[in-house]
């Protein structure tokens, strides 16, 4: 029973009264079933001769906001899909889009359909791919609290995924690197952890994976697109007046420094720190590789240990390295690999 199932069935105060479903949310007054907090599973799906995948997964249901939703992949190799075998270590997705745009089915378009997400099966490790509110729909830290809800959630049903809860690892890109390294940069920061989806279980990651993330906004330069690019029906829901700056968009609206820091990685940077894998190209027209570079200087300082990859030549996506796409996501399937192999 989930921490949040236990809480209901006391208040009920009554061995026999009804037990609510399953992610249900506390309520007062009068014992009953609670309108769910997030949905179970639900049946997998074989997608490949390696891979089952469990679509449309509410993770988080909240008043006044759209459900949270993630796909599961998991490998036939092990866990659920081995029918019984050991549990397998999971890493969780997180797709970019500078904040405003993108969804959890999405990766790069210099990635091969679902590469991120079969590699991670091929290797023997499950792969949440979530999706989290953009700037417009709610300021940070909300996404921080949404990927942490979606760690609590995959821990709360490890058993029933055949996944291992001590072995989970977050990789993301450009906007989901960025998220990535703050949710394992703050695996005990309790007042960023947020209140929605399930509660009770730890939300840190043993290992993070960025590619061309942002560590910190307020270093970062004005944003350089060619004009036009965002223009029209792209732009027309966005408040008169607010930035199309990604680092502002996603406070609210603001350039105040300091709310620009309190959502950079940088900021968080700690000796508690998980292993990180950063992979950057040197010719990044967008995340300019100094942001990497930065970012590995403050962990090397707290004692965290990692390591920068520079993809020569790599625009942004890795667009200029399409021929290397293969060997960059090898590299993160062995880092992964390897530091998600003992518990």
């Amino acid at each position: 029973m989930t921490t949040t199932e236990t809480a209901v069935s006391e208040m009920a105060g009554s061995p026999d009264a009804p037990v609510p479903p399953a992610g249900a949310a506390p309520r007062a007054g009068a014992a009953g079933p609670a309108f769910p907090a997030f949905d179970g599973p639900g049946p997998a799906v074989q997608v490949s001769a390696i891979s089952d995948v469990h679509r449309e997964v509410s993770y988080v249901r909240t008043i006044g906001f759209r459900p949270l939703t993630m796909d599961i992949w998991l490998p036939r190799t092990g866990g659920h899909g081995g029918k019984g075998k050991s549990p397998v270590p999971l890493v969780l997705w997180v797709h970019g889009g500078a904040f405003q745009l993108g969804d959890r089915r999405e990766l790069p378009p210099t990635f091969p359909v679902n590469s991120v997400f079969s590699r991670l099966n091929a290797a023997g490790i499950a792969c949440a791919t979530v999706d989290y509110r953009l700037a417009l729909e709610a300021a940070f830290p909300a996404q921080l609290h949404d990927l942490k809800a979606a760690v609590r959630y995959l821990r709360a049903h490890a058993r029933e995924l055949g996944i291992d809860p001590d072995r989970i690892g977050a990789w993301g890109e450009s906007a989901g690197g960025h998220l990535a390294a703050l949710l394992g940069l703050t695996g005990g920061r309790e007042d960023l952890e947020g209140r929605i989806g399930a509660q009770g279980p730890s939300s840190a990651v043993s290992a993070v994976v960025d590619f061309y993330g942002v560590s910190s906004l307020p270093l970062m330069p004005p944003m350089q697109l060619p004009d036009g690019l965002l223009a029209g029906p792209m732009v027309a829901a966005v408040p008169a007046g607010m930035s199309l700056e990604p680092g502002p968009m996603l406070v609210g609206g603001s350039g105040d420094p300091e709310l620009l820091e309190a959502a950079s990685p940088l900021g968080h940077v700690s000796a508690d720190a998980p292993p990180f894998l950063l992979i950057h190209g040197d010719s990044d027209a967008l995340v300019p590789l100094s942001q990497s570079v930065i970012l590995s200087q403050a962990l090397d300082a707290a004692g965290v240990r990692n390591e920068v990859v520079v993809v020569d030549g790599a625009d942004h996506c890795f667009f200029g390295a399409e021929d290397r796409i293969d060997s960059i996501l090898d590299a993160a399937v062995t880092f992964l690999s390897n530091e998600l192999s003992q518990p």
